[in-house]
């Protein structure tokens, strides 16, 4: 009888120590999961709360894009543009630039109207003048200021002085650096200079000339290829080598610009053939233009004059053909640690093209596709480890923006 007893006072302890050991488990697991749920909804708040102060150093086409990038983000309290320059002369630029189908498609995500735009439609590319494009980004800009505190401070120049004037508690969380190949506002922050130029295995001449009688219209750009040069007067038989199968192929042009303001760019892949030798070296410097008078004349639009004797007088163009390189920032994101500032470089400040194809901009907007995504990040981030984190996303694909442009950029703007 005792026996028993004790069996079944042996059984009950155990069945509370089961039952204390499964309420302790379903305690801490309920403890964790309500710890997850508060810190997950905290964190949310706090995502979502979020909001950071953005300076943008140059209003040129890719500094005014990226402001609207930063607009859209949902995560900029306050965003100041930065310009030396005055609204006079940006908006009176007349260059002509050409929105490829994927810059335009990244515009109009960012609601961008190009039916409300001075321009034309060509192959699905947008042509315009950059200051049309301009006034047009900055009017949206001035849209917004219902929703975000922003300041386009036009002939003002980013200096050393300019920041010490800013009081620290309301120094930007962000500098986008957008000013240019000649701007030197990255020195002014104590980012190295330092490029890495890789060649695009090409060689180019470029041409440009005024013609003060025609207008400023946009106009679509011409294209023509596998172009050969009879060039015997100066003693290259180029039919000859023309003829032979292994000979590379010929020379691809393009005309592009405003009916005023014509430029033309004539690229050719690297090649060893006498031709190419030729133009590469010679000491001749009325060959090239000789070549774009009469390309020009060849394969001008219908509607514009033929450049004669006189006005080819007056065409500026390369003297011969030089190698088509890219320059490209070894550093194009830094962390300022004791004033904690993300800084990203942009547009021409963070890829240089020696060779103009009058599509300089959408190389610029291609870095500007990861643009949203680290202002957000930086914005939403915890400690330093996570700006940290975005700076290096943000500088893999600048250089994989660099990367692609030198493997395909050139197949993509003159080639096809």
């Amino acid at each position: 009888m005792d026996g028993l007893q004790a069996e079944n006072s042996g059984d009950t302890a155990e069945e509370k120590y089961r039952a204390l050991a499964c309420d302790t488990a379903l305690s801490t697991l309920l403890a964790v999961v309500v710890y997850v749920l508060v810190k997950v909804s905290l964190d949310g708040i706090r995502q979502w709360r979020a909001r950071i102060s953005v300076l943008i150093v140059g209003s040129g086409p890719v500094g005014l894009t990226a402001a609207l990038v930063a607009v859209r983000s949902g995560k900029v309290l306050k965003l100041t543009v930065l310009d030396e320059r005055y609204r006079s002369a940006l908006l009176c630029r007349p260059q002509q630039i050409a929105l490829d189908p994927r810059s335009v498609k990244f515009l109009l995500g960012l609601g961008v109207d190009f039916d409300n735009m001075e321009g034309c439609w060509h192959n699905d590319h947008f042509f315009t003048r950059i200051g049309v494009f301009q006034e047009y980004l900055l009017s949206i800009l001035e849209q917004k200021r219902q929703q975000v505190d922003v300041k386009v401070q036009l002939g003002t120049k980013f200096t050393e002085e300019y920041l010490r004037r800013i009081p620290r508690k309301e120094w930007p969380s962000v500098i986008v650096v957008a000013d240019g190949s000649c701007g030197d506002s990255c020195s002014v922050l104590g980012i190295s200079s330092d490029y890495t130029v890789e060649s695009c295995h090409a060689y180019g001449a470029n041409a440009t000339i005024e013609r003060l009688d025609q207008r400023q219209v946009p106009t679509p750009e011409i294209r023509a290829h596998s172009l050969y040069f009879d060039l015997s007067a100066y003693g290259v038989e180029a039919f000859r080598e023309h003829r032979n199968p292994t000979s590379k192929p010929g020379f691809h042009l393009k005309i592009y610009g405003t009916f005023r303001n014509r430029y033309m760019a004539l690229v050719c892949p690297t090649s060893d053939t006498k031709m190419v030798r030729f133009l590469r070296h010679t000491a001749n410097s009325s060959i090239m233009k000789n070549i774009f008078h009469q390309s020009f004349n060849a394969y001008k639009t219908d509607i514009e004059p033929r450049l004669s004797d006189v006005t080819c007088h007056h065409m500026q163009c390369s003297r011969r053909l030089f190698e088509i390189q890219l320059s490209h920032r070894r550093i194009s994101a830094a962390y300022i640690e004791g004033d904690n500032v993300a800084v990203t470089v942009e547009g021409e400040a963070a890829r240089v093209l020696n060779f103009d194809t009058g599509f300089g901009v959408n190389l610029g907007m291609r870095g500007l596709e990861s643009m949203g995504s680290f202002i957000y990040r930086t914005a939403t981030a915890v400690d330093q480890n996570d700006i940290l984190e975005a700076l290096s996303a943000k500088m893999q694909h600048s250089r994989h923006v660099a990367e692609a442009f030198r493997q395909t950029g050139l197949a993509e703007s003159m080639y096809e």
